[in-house]
């Protein structure tokens, strides 16, 4: 198939800050871009925010609304109201589109993770440009993204796309918030996300009035998006001309190199589909094992553990200093696994008083961290 681009813009670019309207005449120009982008042969995938500003600004509330029962209500009187503008833009050029709503679980359980995957694929063999944003109106607070940042991630990682480009209200990335420190260094590529803590970076999260991101998701979203093979960009979101030429080479936005790719669908639903329910604290011989020789985890290793989970939960794997080196799914929950911990695997029957699986976590249910 061709490649595959998802584009996430903000609120601050679809809106006007000082009075929530949609930006329409930026709308125009990002479904130009992206009707072209089609045609030229490439699968579009857009995450759009907006749903609640353009719900807050039909409703005429001065600002934006602080509970979850009025965000979620507000954001079912925008949704109708945003889709309805791009399906009017997208059907001048003659574009299809569908709406996709999803929530955490949608990718948590492992069958709807799935059924999510087939249903964009199949979209985008149709030509049809998928429009996703988080169905607000009826996720809890326990299973939301909590931004679109790391929707577009977790999307870009489900659909194996070859780049995921951020629209939002800076140009790129900068050593500093420019719109605070005049005088800050913008930065064009990114090799390693540790690059910018060693140059000190504030990646603050100060977000715009109407929207719900700063500069800490898009690093959240670029540690998703590049260990799962994705070249992200952060560029200007009222210049969407910008991605075309970005994609031809013209050195405009900030970069992020892909680093791991779990090729495996499942591994990659196991680093970006699952929420972790504890961490395991491994010794040094457990962690080279892992890291290194490719080894499944057995309870020897295990040295520390936090947290509550059951058989089948994803957890967290650590070295001693307390650095996520992996990912993975427990074969025991919390309670016997404290039993086991530090035993030897021939042990594990006569501790527990049943059979048990002779490894915690199985090679084939664990993945490295980026």
């Amino acid at each position: 198939m061709s490649q595959t681009i998802v584009v996430k813009i903000g609120t601050s670019s679809l809106t006007h800050s000082n009075t929530g309207n949609l930006a329409l005449s930026t709308i125009a120009t990002l479904v130009e871009v992206l009707c072209d982008l089609q045609r030229q042969g490439y699968c579009i995938i857009l995450v759009s925010s907006g749903a609640i500003g353009v719900g807050a600004s039909r409703l005429g509330l001065p600002e934006r609304p602080k509970t979850i029962a009025m965000k979620q209500a507000v954001a079912a009187v925008g949704q109708g109201r945003l889709m309805r503008v791009y399906d009017d833009f997208f059907s001048t050029l003659q574009q299809p589109i569908a709406q996709v709503l999803l929530t955490r679980a949608d990718l948590v359980q492992r069958s709807r993770y799935v059924n999510a995957y087939r249903t964009f694929r199949q979209l985008m063999k149709l030509g049809v440009v998928a429009i996703v944003n988080e169905n607000d109106t009826v996720a809890i607070e326990e299973l939301k993204f909590g931004d679109n940042d790391t929707l577009s991630a977790l999307v870009a990682s489900l659909v194996e796309a070859d780049w995921l480009f951020l629209l939002t209200d800076v140009d790129r990335l900068y050593s500093a918030d420019p719109r605070v420190v005049p005088d800050a260094q913008p930065i064009e590529r990114v090799e390693h996300l540790e690059e910018l803590e060693k140059l000190g970076i504030d990646v603050g999260d100060r977000g715009s009035a109407w929207g719900t991101g700063g500069m800490v998701t898009k690093m959240t979203a670029a540690r998703i998006a590049t260990s799962a093979g994705v070249r992200m960009v952060i560029t200007d979101g009222s210049t969407p001309q910008n991605i075309p030429k970005i994609l031809n080479g013209e050195s405009l936005g900030t970069q992020f190199k892909p680093q791991l790719h779990h090729s495996n669908a499942r591994k990659r639903w196991i680093a970006h589909g699952l929420i972790p329910s504890g961490k395991l604290y491994l010794d040094s011989g457990a962690v080279n094992a892992i890291q290194h020789g490719g080894k499944s985890l057995l309870a020897a290793g295990i040295t520390e553990i936090e947290g509550k989970f059951h058989p089948n939960d994803a957890v967290q794997l650590c070295d001693a200093a307390g650095v996520e080196i992996a990912r993975g799914i427990v074969n025991y929950g919390n309670n016997e696994l404290r039993k086991i911990q530090g035993k030897k695997t021939s042990q594990i029957s006569q501790i527990l008083g049943h059979g048990g699986a002779d490894t915690v976590i199985h090679r084939d249910n664990l993945v490295l961290s980026s």
